[in-house]
This record gives C-alpha cells, sequence and structure tokens, in this order.
C-alpha cells in the first residue's frame, strides 16, 4: 500500500535559472530557447503530485482558446525573458564582482612589492647578466649544483633588485648542497603556521621595537601596518624556535630586508639559513661571547693592516664595540642605505659572516684620511655613526668591489685562536696569584702556552689550506667525469659510425679483395714496425 513516488516536475522559474546558471554547458542559442531542457533532467523524486499552477506546459496542452488565456500566456511568456534577463545579469555581476576582487588583490599586490622595493641600487644590473640569472634560477627549482666562481662573478657584476628574495633563495640552496649542517646544530623541524599559534614572552619587546625598524621606510612605518605585523609575526616565530637566542633587537633590521624581497614563510627559512647554516646565531646569544670575539677580530685587522688609524682610535680611547657593534648586529642595516645593505645582504649568502669583518675594514680604510682630521672623542664617534654612513653611490660601488676582491678567512681563525688562548692565560694568571705560585713556573707555562698556540695555528692554517684544496680538486674531477662521459658518448657514436661503413664495403668489395685486405690488416697489426716500410715502399 501507500501512494505512488512521481518524478518532481521543475517548475519553469527554476528551468530559467538553471539554464542561465550554467552558460558554459550551454551554447548562447540554447540559452534563448524557451523550453530546451531535457525531461530527465534533475529528477528528484516527490511525493507530491504536480499542480497545474507550477507548470505554465500544462495550461498550454490542457488549453482552451480564449483570448483572456492567450494574454494571460503571452505574460507569462514576457515574464518568463524578463526573468531570464534578470537572473542572468545578476550572474554576470557576480562574476565580474569577482574579477574585480582578483585585480584589486593583484593591484594591491604590486603596490605593495613597489613600496617595499622603493630603494636606490648600488651597481646597475645589465640586461645580460639579467638573463644569466634567469637560467641559473631554473636550477634552482631542480637543485643542481653550480659553479662556484660562476657564481661570484656573476655575482659581482650586480643582482636585479626585483629577483633579489630568488636569488637569496638560490645561493642558500646551493650552500646546503655543499655542506651539510650536524644534527645537533640543526634548528626545530617546527612549521612556520604551527609557531604563529603559539605564544612568545618575547612579545613587548618584540612590539616595542617595531617602531623603530626602518622608521622611515614606507612598508614599515605605518603603525601596526602590513609591513609592521608582518614583521612581528616573523620576530615571533622566530623567537620560539630558538629558545637559547629568543629575542635581540639587531634580529628585526635583518628580519626587516629579508620581508622587504620575499613572502613571510621565505624570509622565515632565510632567517633560519643565516642564523643557523651561516652561524650569525652565536652573536646574538645571551652571553655575546662571540661578539666580543668578533670586536677582538676587528681591533686585530686594523692593527695589522691599518696601523695609523688603530694607533688613532687607540689614543682617542675609542674601541671596536662603539661603532661596529651595530655593524655586526644588524648587518649595516641600522645606519646604512638600503641600496648598500642589499648588496652585503648579496654577499653574505655568498660568503658567510668574514663579509662583515671585509665590509667594516674597506668603510674605515676608505674614510681614513678624514678620521685621522678628528682630533677628539666626540668628533670620531660622531663622523663613525653620522657622516660615514652618509657615502655616495660611487663610493658605495668602490666599498664592493673592494670586498669582492678581499681575502682574510685565515687571519680571522688566527685571531679567534688568539683570543681563546689570551683568554685562558688571562684565566690562569688568576688562579696562579690566588695561589701564589712562583713567577718562573708562570713565565715557564706561558711560554709553553705560546709555543702550543703557534704550533695550532699552523696545523689550523695548513688544514684550512688542505681542506680548500681538496674541494678544488673535488670540483675539477667532476667537471672532468662530465666531460669525459660525453667523449666516450662521441666515440661510440664514432665507431657505430664506421662500424656501419666497414659493413657497407665489405658488401661492395669482392670477396678476394676482402681477403687481402684483412691479410694486410693482420700483419699490421703483428708487426707494427712494419708500417714504416710499407709507407717508404713506392
Amino acid at each position: 500500500g501507500g501512494t505512488s513516488v512521481t518524478p518532481r516536475r521543475i517548475s519553469w522559474r527554476q528551468r530559467i535559472f538553471l539554464r542561465v546558471a550554467s552558460p558554459m554547458n550551454k551554447s548562447p542559442s540554447a540559452m534563448q530557447q524557451q523550453d530546451g531542457l531535457d525531461r530527465n533532467e534533475l529528477l528528484p523524486l516527490s511525493p507530491l503530485s504536480p499542480t497545474m499552477e507550477e507548470e505554465p506546459l500544462v495550461i498550454f496542452l490542457s488549453g482552451e482558446d480564449d483570448p483572456e488565456k492567450i494574454e494571460e500566456r503571452k505574460k507569462s511568456k514576457e515574464l518568463r525573458s524578463l526573468w531570464r534577463k534578470a537572473i542572468h545579469q545578476q550572474i554576470l555581476l557576480l562574476r565580474m564582482e569577482k574579477e574585480n576582487q582578483k585585480l584589486e588583490a593583484s593591484r594591491d599586490e604590486l603596490q605593495s612589492r613597489k613600496v617595499k622595493l622603493d630603494y636606490e641600487e648600488v651597481g646597475a644590473c645589465q640586461k645580460e647578466v639579467l638573463i644569466i640569472w634567469d637560467k641559473k634560477l631554473l636550477n634552482c627549482r631542480a637543485k643542481i649544483r653550480c659553479d662556484m666562481e660562476d657564481i661570484h662573478t656573476l655575482l659581482k657584476e650586480g643582482v636585479p633588485k626585483s629577483r633579489r628574495g630568488e636569488i637569496w633563495q638560490f645561493l642558500a640552496l646551493q650552500y646546503r648542497l655543499r655542506h651539510r649542517l650536524p644534527n645537533k646544530q640543526q634548528p626545530p623541524d617546527v612549521s612556520y603556521k604551527e609557531l604563529l599559534k603559539q605564544l612568545t614572552a618575547q612579545q613587548h619587546a618584540i612590539l616595542v621595537d617595531l617602531g623603530r625598524t626602518f622608521p622611515t621606510h614606507p612598508y614599515f612605518s605605518v603603525q601596526l601596518g602590513p609591513g609592521q605585523l608582518s614583521l612581528f609575526n616573523l620576530l615571533k616565530a622566530y623567537s620560539l624556535l630558538d629558545k637559547e637566542v629568543g629575542y635581540c633587537q639587531g634580529i628585526s633590521f635583518v628580519a626587516g630586508v629579508l620581508l622587504l624581497h620575499m613572502s613571510e614563510e621565505q624570509a622565515f627559512e632565510m632567517l633560519k639559513f643565516l642564523m643557523y647554516d651561516l652561524g650569525f646565531r652565536k652573536q646574538y646569544r645571551p652571553d655575546m661571547m662571540s661578539l666580543q670575539i668578533q670586536m677582538y677580530q676587528l681591533s686585530r685587522l686594523l692593527h695589522d693592516y691599518h696601523r695609523d688609524l688603530y694607533n688613532h682610535l687607540e689614543e682617542n680611547e675609542i674601541s671596536p664595540s662603539l661603532y661596529a657593534a651595530p655593524w655586526f648586529l644588524t648587518l649595516f642595516a641600522s645606519q646604512f642605505s638600503l641600496g648598500f645593505v642589499a648588496r652585503v645582504f648579496d654577499i653574505i649568502f655568498l660568503q658567510g659572516t668574514e663579509v662583515i669583518f671585509k665590509v667594516a675594514l674597506s668603510l674605515l680604510s676608505s674614510q681614513e684620511t678624514l678620521i685621522m682630521e678628528c682630533e677628539s672623542f666626540e668628533n670620531i664617534v660622531e663622523f663613525l655613526k653620522s657622516t660615514l654612513p652618509d657615502m655616495n653611490t660611487s663610493e658605495m660601488e668602490k666599498i664592493i668591489t673592494q670586498v669582492f676582491e678581499m681575502d682574510i678567512s685565515k687571519q680571522l681563525h688566527a685571531y679567534e685562536v688568539e683570543y681563546h688562548v689570551l683568554q685562558d692565560e688571562l684565566q690562569e694568571s688568576s688562579y696562579a696569584c690566588e695561589d701564589s705560585e712562583p713567577l718562573e713556573k708562570l713565565e715557564r707555562a706561558n711560554s709553553q702556552l705560546k709555543r702550543q698556540n703557534m704550533d695550532l695555528l699552523e696545523k689550523l692554517q695548513v688544514a684550512h689550506a688542505k681542506i680548500q684544496a681538496l674541494e678544488s680538486n673535488l670540483e675539477n674531477i667532476l667537471t672532468r667525469e662530465t666531460k669525459m662521459k660525453s667523449l666516450i658518448r662521441t666515440l661510440e657514436q664514432e665507431k657505430m659510425a664506421y662500424q656501419k661503413t666497414v659493413e657497407q664495403i665489405r658488401k661492395l668489395l669482392p670477396a678476394d679483395a676482402l681477403a687481402n685486405c684483412e691479410l694486410l690488416l693482420r700483419d699490421l697489426s703483428c708487426n707494427p714496425n712494419n708500417k714504416a716500410k710499407i709507407g717508404s715502399k713506392p
């Protein structure tokens, strides 16, 4: 028993809507037809029987030819066409609105990109160099090793600021393909989005420094604008990732430079690369031990390469920590122009931490005469903090060229060992004074430590030289291997071609001539000395 279930009929309004709502599946001519819908489309079952009022077609088929009913039919047709037009226009308007939103979003993105890269470049990048960079960036996607000498010369030619973020990521990839970070030194494997969901204890310090980071740049100058929000997210995520360092004031400038050239997540990955892979996080540790070593290394460089300038600064009691600490902690971003800082970052991604020493030494040496003219403590400090960063473009280009040509890696290693030895000596001497040991024992220990220091320095330099030689040999062997493989392929192709020609010659020559040729070849292979005799016969 029970009522029979009949398919639900579609009302004429629904039919018009279905025709118009999916215009991509219908041709324009089909859209204009009145009753083009198949009866088999959309047939959900309904227990209710259809009423005459829902279907004008039923009225038309049952119809009587009264003029009133004909008028009603005309009106219903007009209403149908009006409904169709209205729905069609509404759908078009919605689509246009979506497209306008997409255009607005892309326009906003282009505008923000333009605002981000609003700085004057140091060293223009030629079109030919840009084409080569495009080819190199294809290798970045394929994760292929590139020749570092080629990258060095290309980087020296210049970097287009529109592709600078991609080039930094390419250089980081090339470094990671060659240097594997030990498991103990690797950062925790936590995604950027997961870190943003957590809370940090450094929140107040980060919020305070947002307004101090690039206050004149339009991207960061708006209070709690897109620039400051992105910077807050990035600093918060890193403070949660690196519990030992947390947040330090200088990191905000480094993060800001990265955000000007890439997205938040990409900037987070590059900040991790700078801190962990290149080892910059050491100078942000709470004990500041690495920064003290860096200040000693810079002082020793000045002592060895610019003695007059070193003596002048020492006479006025100006240590490197007074002027160079912000250079190292912000990678020159807090005081120098963005074009110069971006160029310094280019070289940092290629060569690592020693670039900061090269830039600092080049800056001081380029302005040595003017610094020597400053006679008081206040004048020298004012010059180093205000006048020195205010350089013109040609001076900046000269400094960048000097940095590319400079090599001080051996000296830096030697100075670092020297610092540790001196520190150990001071500790031992303090212990010795407390225990009232005789002076002779201290002198003997001191001389022994100096000898050990010199031995260690020599061994260290030899080890570094061996490592560099091995790395260069490895690259040479790899290039030779690729050349030999290509040569073997060409030789195999030639061999196959010669075999084909020999077979063709055998087909053309008679059997007697072939037998004579084979005998002659055997004689030649058995007695190679006969070649000269045969060649000398008339």
